[in-house]
């Protein structure tokens, strides 16, 4: 499954991308993504890591963890607060 994944904020900075494309086998919910993120280690676990607070939006919908991510999706990951 594709899918097409956007940082907001903090995260764009730290991450050093703004979006990118990823390609996973099955079909996994937020959490299963999260982890995957994770397990490229450095700013990805310090970002994403337990503790930390950001929020994940599915098709422009905010989700919960346990949400299944369709195949072909927009997934947004951001901080709680993203500027003003």
């Amino acid at each position: 499954m594709k899918l097409h994944l956007l940082f907001f904020a903090r995260l764009r900075e730290r991450l050093g991308t703004a979006e990118e494309t990823l390609e996973l086998d099955g079909a996994p919910s937020v959490s299963d993504l999260i982890a995957h993120l994770q397990a490229r280690g450095g700013a990805w676990v310090e970002e994403l890591g337990e503790g930390k607070s950001f929020r994940v939006a599915v098709n422009q919908a905010l989700v919960q963890s346990s949400t299944p991510i369709p195949d072909g999706a927009e997934v947004a990951i951001f901080p709680l607060v993203t500027g003003g």
